[in-house]
């Protein structure tokens, strides 16, 4: 009989799966071919972490640098493994069920249906609710731009959630298995600004029910399950020890750490340069408009995304171009350019909206007129305030968050809290249908929610249907002006009209969608629809809505890569490349014909001076600010850059330039400089001559030993042995020299470690970024070697914590499995 049992209980959770991944292929039918999208960010990864990634396929392990990449640089955040986290093990298991893109969508959904199902909604409802969470667009478009940890953070996300409520509500275990089990796999994803965003949630509901505990005389229950959610939380984080440990100790010595610099003072908008975090504008750049929040009910608001599919014929663009004497080949050629044009939103760019569904939003709000129980005020709170930290520099709350709160300084595009908004949407929509079903509602009873929630959504949407052009201007300055540059003023004119135009023919159709939905939900009410057939309805409306707006921005357009041979599709060399690629030295290349400092597939085939990373080293950002985005020479000559990529401005070919200046791999000087602060350090590498000169900051002097350089022009130093973490070298001199190798300075706990013949020796900072080391007459070996003590104690902890995690979830099922047979 219990068999029985379990297998009719099981049978709605597979029909579910089943549903999903017939959703999901629908969807990305073109992986059925054996196709893959050109993800942005994933392409820049594969370039960033090639180095690393040879190196492990010759040796058997990641190297803990790479020289691939902004001169050189830990690979903590590029390419690292971590054997002993068992959670990394099980969710790249799980992120990886299915082939991209499609593997992602199918955690979303499980994610949010296993949210749903542990806090006892019905099979279908779950269905609904996870296809709802999945494919908002948010979400859609996280993945077409290849933000692979964003989208695992955000599908483990939901069931941590669902952890911490039944925790709360007495089902003490299985919580906390929940919460153990889905918060290392969450970690795995290795998004920390998403992670941060959770906590700020779950710290709300902790203290909505420390309230109520202390109101209702229950403390000893709060308590348990607070004891019961710590040691969760500390043995899934301890399972990622060595993930965390470097990342903390490398977050201080990038952007995101403090600067040796003097911080830029505040003038006008200008806010200045954050003296320990991210500089102000640099974090809330990506800053979402107020108005713009009505992108949840209606999805191209705004115009849409910056790179947005074209509008075609139809649009006031081409009508426009037509009468200007345009072909019809040459005015759809111009309005598909011109499409990105069509954003006016705050934003600098934007792959699209964060459009929640017009029936998600009209279910919420109905949600929160009829949910009986206090968690609609956390799910209401958190959704509205998730929503006004996206709002970046548009709100004052985040001024006051950015300067005190912590960890808030550290994290860029704010916008990233609407993945969070999106959650609680769906998941106040989704007991909204629960409490309909089993709140025993008629006609009477729910009229006025029913009436207000239609007004709040639909009726919105239809006031911008019908007077959205009495609103706004459908102003972009920066947008405008470089279109009228380039066309002419006439053309600003069509293309306010089409953004018009977008906005009242989406509203318009939100409106649609949300009284199909009120539709549905009157006739289960004068019961011409079952619970079920009503569920069902609404989840094919959801699903009708969502999949139209999501095609928009992630279609069979985009699946251009053949899977099987995706390496090779994704980066390919050009005939610069072959021919610098000819060269077996080591050396760094600088690359004009991309965007240097934004561009790390020049990193899949060269050293590069250049690089894409959102927590570069702050010391090299700086002299990439100071030097090297000024075009001079003698920092590229200092790092050692022989080739230069460049394109040709006519015919737009690129072509090599060798740059017989560089310095090599390392080089002896004439004579040193000693200068008071790190200020003075990088002013004076703007203008010195790096082959004869070495700047030196005054805290590095008794490194010298009191040195007096007696130079030797005969002396010699070459590299002799190449490994990303291992350096060797070859010294001759006549007399002591002060040699600068030209290798990126790492100051975190002298994890590069050097030596002379052997024997561990001193080496300093040179050139504000460079290394330099006082080496003694005769012919010596030069070894350099980075060692992270700090990663080998956190696979120490991690291999520890995850025994534990994993011994903590067995028992945690065994004890409600025992707890539920009693009861």
């Amino acid at each position: 009989m219990k068999t029985n049992n379990l297998l009719q209980k099981a049978i709605p959770h597979v029909l579910a799966i089943v549903a999903f991944l017939i959703i999901t292929f629908v969807y990305f039918s073109p992986v059925l071919d054996g196709k893959t999208i050109s993800q942005h960010d994933i392409v820049q990864a594969k370039g960033a972490g090639h180095e690393a990634s040879l190196y492990r396929e010759k040796t058997g392990h990641y190297p803990m640098w790479t020289n691939s990449m902004f001169g050189g640089m830990p690979t903590y955040l590029i390419a690292a493994d971590y054997p002993n986290s068992w959670t990394t093990k099980v969710g790249r298991f799980f992120a990886n069920l299915l082939p991209e893109p499609a593997n992602y969508v199918f955690l979303y959904l499980i994610g949010f249906y296993i949210l749903l199902a542990a806090l006892g909604f019905d099979a279908w409802i779950g269905v609904l609710g996870a296809i709802g969470f999945a494919f908002c667009s948010y979400n859609l478009i996280n993945i077409e731009a290849g933000h692979a940890s964003k989208v695992i953070a955000m599908g483990f996300l939901p069931p941590i959630l669902g952890g911490v409520i039944l925790a709360f509500r007495g089902r003490y275990w299985i919580g906390g298995a929940l919460v153990g089990l889905f918060l290392g796999m969450h970690i795995y994803g290795n998004h920390v600004q998403i992670t941060f965003y959770m906590f700020l949630t779950i710290g709300f509901y902790v203290l909505m029910e420390l309230i109520v505990s202390i109101r209702e005389k229950r403390i000893k229950p709060f308590l348990i399950a607070s004891a019961v959610l710590g040691v969760a939380v500390v043995l899934a984080v301890g399972s990622h020890a060595s993930r965390l440990m470097t990342t903390s100790e490398y977050s201080k010595e990038s952007i995101r750490g403090k600067s040796e610099l003097t911080p830029k003072p505040a003038t006008g908008d200008d806010k200045g340069v954050n003296a320990d975090g991210l500089d102000y504008d640099y974090a809330f750049r990506w800053s979402y408009g107020k108005m713009e929040t009505f992108t949840l009910l209606i999805p191209d608001f705004y115009g849409g995304g910056t790179m947005s599919k074209s509008i075609g014929k139809s649009s006031a663009m081409y009508n426009a171009l037509m009468e200007k004497g345009a072909s019809d080949a040459q005015a759809k050629q111009i309005v598909a350019q011109l499409s990105g044009a069509l954003y006016w939103g705050d934003q600098p760019t934007t792959g699209g909206p964060t459009y929640a569904g017009a029936v998600i939003l009209f279910l919420f709000v109905l949600g929160m007129f009829i949910i009986p129980n206090r968690i609609k005020w956390w799910i209401l709170g958190c959704a509205v305030f998730m929503t006004m930290l996206a709002w970046g520099k548009n709100f004052f709350l985040n001024d006051i968050l950015f300067t005190y709160v912590p960890l808030f300084d550290k994290f860029r595009a704010v916008t990233m809290t609407l993945a969070l908004t999106q959650v609680f949407l769906v998941l106040g929509a989704a007991m909204a249908v629960q409490e309909l079903i089993r709140g025993d509602y008629s006609w009477t009873k729910l009229q006025r929610p029913l009436i207000w929630s239609f007004g709040l959504t639909g009726g919105i949407a239809l006031l911008f249907t019908l007077l959205g052009g009495a609103f706004f201007d459908f102003r972009s300055d920066i947008v405008d002006s470089q279109l009228a540059q380039g066309y002419g003023d006439w053309i600003i004119r069509p293309i306010r009209d089409d953004r018009a135009s977008i906005l009242r023919g989406d509203a318009f159709r939100s409106f649609l969608f949300i009284v199909v939905a009120a539709g549905v939900i009157i006739a289960f009410l004068f019961k011409r629809l079952s619970p079920s057939l009503m569920v069902l309805v609404l989840g094919a409306v959801v699903l009708t809505d969502m999949f139209a707006v999501d095609k928009r921005y992630v279609n069979n357009d985009d699946f251009t890569v053949d899977r099987r041979d995706q390496q090779r599709a994704f980066i390919k060399p050009t005939p610069a490349d072959e021919q610098i690629l000819r060269d077996t030295t080591q050396y760094r290349v600088f690359n004009y014909a991309a965007s240097p400092f934004q561009d790390a597939t020049t990193s899949y085939f060269h050293h590069s001076v250049g690089g894409y990373h959102g927590a570069k080293m702050r010391r090299y950002s700086d002299v990439i600010d100071s030097v090297l985005a000024k075009g001079s020479i003698k920092g590229l000559n200092m790092l050692n850059t022989k080739y230069v990529i460049v394109p040709d401005q006519k015919t737009g070919q690129i072509f090599v330039q060798q740059n017989p200046e560089a310095l090599g791999n390392a080089w002896f000087v004439k004579e040193y400089k000693i200068v008071p602060n790190a200020d003075e350090e990088i002013k004076a590498i703007e203008t010195f001559e790096p082959k004869t000169t070495a700047i030196i900051d005054k805290r590095f002097e008794k490194d010298l030993n009191g040195l007096t350089i007696q130079f030797d022009s005969t002396a010699t130093i070459k590299l002799t042995s190449y490994s990303p973490d291992h350096l060797v070298y070859e010294s001759n001199a006549q007399t002591p020299q002060l040699a600068v190798f030209s290798e990126i300075y790492y100051a975190n706990k002298d994890y590069w470690q050097a030596t002379i013949d052997d024997k561990p020796v001193p080496h300093f900072r040179v050139n504000y970024i460079l290394r330099g080391m006082v080496v003694p007459a005769g012919k010596h070996k030069i070894t350099f070697t980075f060692i992270s003590t700090t990663y080998q104690q956190g696979e120490h902890i991690a291999l520890f914590s995850s025994i534990a995690l994993f011994a903590f979830v067995g028992a945690a099922i065994f004890l409600s499995a025992k707890q539920k047979n009693k009861a």
